[in-house]
């Protein structure tokens, strides 16, 4: 990986949701990166004032738009909120401000990909897929994919830690993707430091990604939580139908709301990669501690290498950049640890 260039662009970075979950910590490590120049932002003016940000609203694009006319030098946003739709992708690209983006909702990042044009008439650089899931199960998946020659199915497995402490938008998108539907079987499969899981179809977004990106023709994601006991329970409600009703506002309100509040299991994750052609497999993982933290550097990384010039004008999925390629090595003196799986430990 490449360290910061101070011959690269030196406007600011401005960072919506900059105190959350995710954002302190991608705060927190631009700014020992590019003192200065990083701006945390969020809808609570006095937080985000604490926090020598401004207030950005990321579900008004045209405010957002005279937030970044008024600061005048921004050069990257790095979103770290959810927005309702693409318009502050949309927002950014057209004054040529690059863009990372950790959202991890299918419409909304299939929305920003449509801006390709828009980035590249205007000069701005914009990464998506920057997190564990989707992010590095987008790489291992690449890794897996060239190995075996071009896969015809990758079989993406993550496991969360149900003890850790997530933000409020982490929350929701979780409890919205198990009220979803899906047709794909769970797996059973050994996952390193955890045994043998069953692993449950979810909504991930990189299924999606890379399923166009490489040409897969049938990519799965599966999610298993590392409370056995939570895991049986959530997805047999999910059988059941149970979860349905959580689509009204109502439900999901009282559902986020619970699991805010509980917190069984600890906060490993795992992300293990599988790719099959014919006869042919090849496995990689990633382990770690504090999924959260590993997106925020993730997201970090990302930033750094629009930063420097290294990434050319476009939207791009982080499995598309070669630049990218090694950043799991890159980030196992934060304590991920990355290995390529022998056949006694794959199915």
């Amino acid at each position: 990986m490449t360290t910061a260039n101070p011959g690269g662009p030196a406007g600011r970075i401005l960072v919506p949701g900059g105190y959350g979950a995710v954002g302190a910590t991608v705060t927190s490590t631009l700014r020992a990166w590019f003192p200065g120049r990083v701006v945390p932002g969020g809808r609570d003016a006095a937080r985000a004032e604490r926090h020598g940000g401004v207030r950005v609203d990321v579900g008004d694009p045209a405010g957002f738009g005279a937030v970044l006319d008024e600061l005048g030098d921004v050069t990257l946003v790095v979103l770290c909120v959810e927005p309702p739709d693409p318009g502050i992708a949309r927002v950014c690209l057209e004054r040529g401000v690059g863009l990372v983006d950790i959202g991890a909702t299918r419409r909304l990042l299939d929305g920003v990909t449509a801006l390709r044009g828009v980035a590249v008439r205007s000069g701005a650089a914009a990464v998506l897929s920057v997190g564990v899931a989707p992010g590095l199960t987008n790489l291992l998946a690449r890794r897996a994919h060239e190995e075996v020659g071009g896969a015809d199915r990758i079989d993406l497995t993550v496991l969360l830690g149900s003890g850790e402490r997530h933000g409020a938008d982490a929350v929701r998108w979780t409890v919205d993707g198990l009220a979803a539907p899906t047709a794909a079987r769970p797996l059973r499969i050994s996952l390193p430091g955890h045994g043998t899981r069953t692993a449950y179809p979810f909504p991930f977004s990189d299924q999606h990604t890379l399923a166009r990106t490489l040409g897969v023709a049938e990519v799965t994601t599966r999610l298993s939580l590392d409370s056995r006991a939570l895991t049986a329970l959530l997805f047999a409600l999910r059988r059941t139908g149970a979860l349905r009703a959580v689509r009204r506002a109502g439900p999901r309100r009282l559902l986020t709301e619970a699991f805010r509040r509980v917190h069984l299991g600890g906060d490993r994750f795992v992300v293990r990669a599988d790719a099959h052609r014919g006869g042919r497999h090849a496995a990689w993982a990633a382990t770690g501690r504090e999924q959260s933290r590993f997106t925020a550097l993730m997201a970090a990384h990302a930033a750094r290498e629009v930063l420097s010039g290294a990434v050319h004008p476009g939207v791009h999925h982080i499995e598309e950049l070669p630049v990218f390629a090694k950043l799991p090595e890159g980030l196992t003196g934060a304590g991920l640890t990355v290995r390529r799986l022998l056949p006694g430990d794959a199915r």
